[in-house]
């Protein structure tokens, strides 16, 4: 552990208490010198409450730097919770929007077309249904899902956003890894499907699914954003 960062604060206040003492220890030198035993009893009590007032008058500006320290201390540690929150909501954004990685327990889903007879209507319904069981991030072979992903059939493929999936088709999915496998394993679920189909699935349920494919988010053409509403507009 490093050693503390001496703020301006501090370095003020350690500054006032060094000028503290040495205005004491002055004020009894010059006592000493002139003779404490040659002042009255009037001159000693006006020798006293001047040095009291210079001590409170050091402490007083000692707890207004401290204050000032504490303040821009507990500025400074909003300023930065409020960005690393900031950070922790764009990072979620990017997540759901498909423009970063992720990673969490999930499954993965291994879906065989021997016979290339199944069609794109089919890996819509897995989607759908791993999107009914809570998935939260779904990638399938190469193509990260996004709410606008859609599947069509080109010659004898099928494609996601136009890209030509690969046989098998794999789909990784990050939720809970439990409800995921149950829902494609229900009766009537994926699995018969697949195998009514003359292919076969099978679920594996994972600790970490990592899914790297990542999109680019396009940029609008007529939406724009509505600024939030100043606090205090209004009033």
């Amino acid at each position: 552990m490093g050693s503390p960062r001496w703020t301006r604060a501090n370095v003020l206040a350690a500054a006032l208490t060094v000028a503290l003492g040495f205005a004491i220890a002055t004020q009894i030198q010059q006592n000493q010198a002139t003779g404490l035993q040659g002042l009255r009893q009037d001159e000693l009590v006006r020798v006293l409450d001047d040095v009291n007032q210079r001590a409170a008058r050091l402490d007083q500006q000692v707890r207004e730097l401290e204050a000032q320290r504490d303040s821009l201390t507990s500025g400074a540690d909003t300023a930065a919770q409020a960005a690393a929150q900031a950070q922790r909501r764009v990072d979620q954004l990017g997540v759901l929007a498909g423009t970063l990685p992720a990673s969490g327990p999930g499954i993965r889903l291994t879906i065989a077309d021997p016979a290339a007879t199944m069609k794109s209507p089919l890996l819509l319904d897995v989607l759908q249904e791993l999107r009914d069981a809570g998935a939260e991030v779904v990638q399938v072979g190469g193509v990260r899902v996004v709410a606008s992903t859609y599947f069509s059939d080109v010659g004898g493929s099928v494609t996601a956003d136009g890209e030509a999936l690969p046989r098998p088709y794999v789909f990784l999915a990050i939720g809970d890894s439990k409800t995921l496998a149950s829902a494609m394993q229900i009766p009537g679920g994926i699995v018969d499907t697949a195998r009514r189909q003359n292919g076969s699935a099978t679920v594996e349920e994972l600790k970490t699914v990592s899914i790297t494919a990542t999109r680019t988010p396009k940029t609008p053409r007529y939406a724009t954003p509505v600024p939030e509403p100043t606090v205090g507009a209004g009033q």
